[in-house]
């Protein structure tokens, strides 16, 4: 059993793992960093790899938010070193916490000199057990800007801007039971604010007409793995 100390860091390095970066030597002999976008993210993955490729990473990097709070989090024992004014237990509050040390940790890759994707995936991954409701709003969101766009980046942000948003209107306008509405809030609109600041390069491409679309024929993967046996072979 661990104290939160450790706790942080490993939910830290389990959302460092780049499994981006892994996928792509394991799979193409390649740094997916030194392609594309040159973004260690599902999105780019799939643009130069291939959907299945993408798909893998994103699920992987889900699973990432999703094993520290829901996993690592379970090695915690004792109380929490400070007091807890919140109105969730304490296991909760470790979980919000882990789970925001799995997404810096995917931005800032310790195993990638702190160059990572854009936060997307694991915070998925992180808020299913935090803000289910709000999140699969979020991602229906997501999926609908997407569908009519195919920009990954403008569904990505819209995504981000529903989280609290929704929060915001399930709580006061519809005066839904939301449970620590007075803290969450505070939470969706940091973890809002820290996706909206990774896709920053994004947002300037968007409003100068230069981002990519993810179109079908980027899905079937635009890399070639180069002929090894030369010429006349």
């Amino acid at each position: 059993m661990l104290p939160l100390g450790i706790i942080v860091v490993l939910s830290y390095l389990v959302g460092s793992i780049p499994t981006s970066v892994i996928l792509s030597k394991l799979s193409h002999g390649i740094d997916i960093r030194h392609h594309g976008s040159g973004n260690a993210g599902g999105t780019n993955v799939a643009r130069t790899l291939g959907w299945k490729s993408g798909a893998i990473v994103v699920a992987l990097d889900i699973l990432k938010g999703y094993i520290a709070t829901m996993i690592v989090t379970k090695l915690m024992y004792g109380p929490i070193p400070f007091n807890n004014r919140t109105p969730f237990e304490d296991f909760t509050v470790i979980q919000i916490i882990a789970g925001c040390a799995a997404i810096l940790g995917h931005i800032f890759t310790a195993f990638g000199g702190f160059r990572g994707g854009k936060g997307i995936a694991t915070a998925v991954g992180a808020l299913v057990g935090v803000a289910t409701v709000e999140l699969l709003i979020s991602v229906a969101v997501f999926m609908l800007v997407f569908y009519l766009s195919r920009y990954v980046s403008l569904g990505s942000i819209a995504a981000a801007i529903t989280f609290p948003l929704s929060m915001l209107l399930r709580h006061n306008i519809f005066h839904g039971e939301l449970q620590g509405y007075h803290t969450l809030i505070f939470f969706s609109i940091g973890i809002m604010l820290l996706l909206l600041y990774t896709h920053r390069e994004n947002i300037k491409r968007l409003r100068a007409g230069t981002e990519h679309r993810l179109t079908g024929s980027h899905l079937v993967g635009s890399y070639k793995r180069p002929d090894r046996k030369g010429p006349g072979a």
